[in-house]
């Protein structure tokens, strides 16, 4: 017997179609099994794939896959799914406010009405500073050099949710050699079990952005994430904690040169000694509906 399933393509961190980082949406995913998850995630492939399932303890609930893997939390299908489940009347239009529930528990999102539609204001976890990498060892594998880190900074795993590498270059010349050593960067990853790397500037490519970064990736998966919303809240994190912000509020941009820009508002909540959690917020528009046949 076929099964049929809603689904959107949602363009999250941007207000027009094409721009921003495509997410797939698929809803009344619970009879769905991990398997199908994965499954239906490569066929739509695109960078990630949300699943939309009931809550019986929160107002809704999301799992998030990559081609390659589930993953415990992400920011740009938060964007996307939220957007799809309230134009789907998922969600009422009427919240301000949801808890989100996933694989490890619930996280707020806001939800403010703007000139553009509705901006999504997701909460992500208080961060997590783990490892402090080797750049001898790590930047090779990016085709880069020392000369190339940001002054005073370090290379450190970090999480709000998704453990991530964060790497602080100097500029906008020294992201634009970024160049991934496969063989190495997989053998790295799997050996210092972090998820991705995300690797970012101080100064954005517009004067009122303050950061711009790259978010690179082998196969399955995407060879670069158009915009990454963990990987911003991580690196928000990363630069409050640092002191390389002057304001624990600013803006975000990312996917430029891949003509996809994306733009994110991004807010660190307590101090940079005690972080509490940062939220990273931004616009969606959908640009497919359909059914997924099975």
């Amino acid at each position: 017997m076929k099964r049929e399933f809603r689904f959107a393509l949602v363009d999250a961190f941007s207000t027009r179609p094409l721009g921003g980082n495509p997410c797939s949406v698929v809803f009344d995913a619970d009879s769905l099994t991990t398997q199908e998850m994965q499954a239906i995630t490569r066929e739509m492939n695109q960078s990630e794939t949300a699943f939309v399932l009931q809550s019986k303890n929160f107002d809704i609930k999301a799992r998030y896959f990559t081609p390659e893997r589930e993953i415990p939390l992400a920011g740009h299908p938060t964007i996307a799914m939220i957007h799809a489940a309230i134009e789907n009347g998922v969600l009422s239009n009427e919240k301000t406010e949801i808890q989100l529930e996933l694989n490890e528990g619930p996280i707020k999102i806001e939800i403010q009405k703007s000139s553009y539609g509705n901006l999504i204001r997701m909460f992500q976890r208080k961060p997590i500073f783990a490892e402090v990498h080797d750049p001898d060892v790590v930047l090779p594998i990016f085709g880069l050099t020392k000369s190339d880190l940001l002054p005073n900074s370090v290379i450190q795993t970090v999480s709000t949710g998704t453990r991530q590498l964060m790497i602080a270059v100097k500029s906008h010349e020294s992201l634009k050699k970024l160049s991934m050593n496969v063989s190495l960067y997989r053998e790295y990853r799997e050996k210092m079990n972090f998820f991705s790397p995300h690797i970012f500037c101080l100064g954005g490519i517009h004067s009122d952005a303050q950061t711009f970064a790259r978010h690179p990736g082998v196969p399955p998966d995407t060879l670069e994430d158009a915009f990454t919303g963990s990987g911003t809240g991580g690196m928000a994190a990363f630069l409050w904690k640092y002191q390389f912000l002057k304001k624990s509020s600013f803006t975000a941009e990312q996917g430029h040169w891949m003509e996809r820009p994306g733009r994110a508002f991004v807010e660190v909540i307590g101090s940079p000694e005690n972080i509490e959690s940062v939220i990273v917020a931004g616009p969606a528009v959908t640009v497919v509906k359909g059914q997924l046949v099975l």
